[in-house]
């Protein structure tokens, strides 16, 4: 048996707010003996900590950055400190690690060296607006960033609509903050009428909103969606 450290999965607020309102003291605990963490952004991570865990000593934090532009030949530099039997923490920038989250790979770099994986529980905008979307949550299918191009986004959001007509599965899908109104607009152009759409944004959050309408409806039902975290959720119903 090694002697390996566990690696955690610390799940993040989806925004600003007190998170013992949505996180449970598990993770509190965890963070309070867990100094070597693999993070998205250091800033934004020193400051969750503090906020969960205001005596946590900040110099005592060991963080590794883990982003797109990160080369693969430094993941194994991240997990050194599990090789030499302490424990680690990997969180994303918001949310739950692993899911629409680069810290997949350090996942699947840890089960390779048979790292114990520890996920702690803790809000997933797409699970909870799947909750709250009123659709089909026995067969569903995250898509994650549509395409920039036009003509690609027209086609990728043609093809959801048929899958979700044929497999009776609802599609979930989101898009860069600052782009929201702009997708908005090309959903009620390129979806057909009948077509559900739930739109979930600022899950968790006092401004929080999630409505379900048939494309139609929203035409009647403007909402400002600029820089606000949203999940898209569309389906075709076969009735």
């Amino acid at each position: 048996m090694n002697a390996y450290g566990k690696l955690y999965l610390i799940p993040t607020t989806l925004g600003e707010m007190n998170p013992e309102e949505v996180l449970p003291v598990t993770v509190k605990r965890t963070l309070a003996v867990i100094d070597d963490y693999i993070v998205e952004n250091e800033k934004t991570a020193r400051r969750f900590i503090k906020s969960v865990l205001p005596e946590k000593k900040q110099p005592d934090l060991n963080l590794f950055a883990l982003n797109k532009h990160t080369d693969i030949t430094e993941h194994y530099e991240f997990i050194k400190p599990l090789l030499e039997g302490k424990n680690m923490g990997l969180m994303s920038e918001a949310g739950c690690p692993g899911v629409a989250d680069p810290g997949a790979v350090i996942v699947k770099l840890a089960h390779e060296k048979g790292i114990q994986v520890v996920p702690l529980v803790g809000p997933s905008s797409i699970l909870l607006a799947m909750m709250a979307s009123g659709m089909n949550g026995q067969s569903f299918a995250f898509n994650g960033y549509l395409p920039i191009d036009k003509s690609e986004k027209k086609n990728a959001l043609k093809n959801f609509e048929r899958l979700s007509f044929e497999k009776n599965q609802s599609q979930l899908f989101i898009e860069t903050p600052y782009r929201n109104n702009k997708l908005m607009e090309d959903l009620l152009q390129i979806l057909q009428p009948s077509t559900h759409l739930c739109v979930a944004c600022d899950i968790t959050l006092p401004t929080e909103h999630i409505k379900t309408f048939t494309v139609n409806q929203w035409k009647k039902n403007k909402v400002d969606l600029h820089n606000r975290p949203c999940i898209f959720i569309l389906h075709k119903m076969n009735s």
